[in-house]
């Protein structure tokens, strides 16, 4: 056990099962970091996400003939009753995934920039690295190579692997630790959006949710499989790669 909890806001460190270390830990020990992308590897306030959210809208009214304001409502519907509003588009109307994805990640991304507090923490971090996201390889690669971070990860689990079972279904989490060989109880899942933590507690993983304003990344955040709360993930990686080496 570590002298002391690493550098976090502990919410709830209790144990998930009987048999799982306590959450410290598992932190200290870790084999496996599975990372979250959007909002997450980089601050949210760069709102990337405004991007990709207008060509949402702009294509979901083309696809269905519907006007911008019509197709903003069938968008933010269909990703509240199906994890994403590409997943509603499928299962709704039959759309082909693969032109959307591409097109709606095609945004400038220029305000990006090279995070080297990021890159040397993910350094200085033991264990294997992957993203696990509700978007694209393409993307997550686009992404990480701007950041100046992709070379720390051992793949990239995209929203086509999973099946397009979007996170927080469970099944894509499943998919993610068979595909991978990770092992949920010496593993860690960062995210932005507090509710896709749950199914990554319930098989056993610790959790860290990277405080979000936004009322979807709240959504979760109390409801008691929120293991710690960050604000600079950097930092507190960097701590734990400090903390793992006492």
């Amino acid at each position: 056990m570590p002298k002391s909890q690493p550098p976090a806001s502990p919410v709830n460190a209790a144990d998930h099962a009987a048999d799982v270390a306590p959450a410290p830990w598992r932190l200290c020990e870790a084999e496996g970091w599975i990372f979250d992308l959007d909002n997450t590897l980089y601050p949210a306030a760069i709102n990337l996400y405004s991007q990709i959210d207008a060509h949402m809208q702009a294509y979901i009214a083309a696809y269905l003939g519907l006007e911008p304001t019509e197709a903003r409502v069938v968008q933010k519907r269909y990703f509240h009753e199906y994890g994403t509003s590409l997943c509603g588009l499928m299962e709704c109307h039959g759309m082909d995934p693969a032109p959307f994805l591409a097109r709606v990640h095609d945004i400038d991304l220029s305000v990006l920039d090279a995070d080297p507090l990021l890159e040397r923490a993910l350094a200085a971090l033991p264990g294997r690295k992957v993203v696990f996201t509700n978007a694209s390889v393409a993307h997550a690669e686009r992404v990480m190579a701007r950041l100046g971070i992709g070379h720390h990860f051992d793949g990239v689990f995209d929203i086509v692997a999973a099946g397009y079972r979007p996170k927080p279904k469970p099944e894509g989490y499943a998919a993610l630790v068979r595909e991978h060989g990770i092992d949920p109880r010496r593993s860690v899942m960062v995210e932005d959006i507090a509710r896709n933590l749950q199914p990554a507690a319930a098989l056993g993983m610790t959790t860290v949710w990277v405080r979000s304003d936004s009322e979807i990344g709240r959504l979760g955040a109390d409801d008691g499989y929120v293991d710690y709360v960050v604000d600079d993930l950097a930092a507190w990686l960097r701590g734990c790669a400090e903390r793992r080496l006492d």
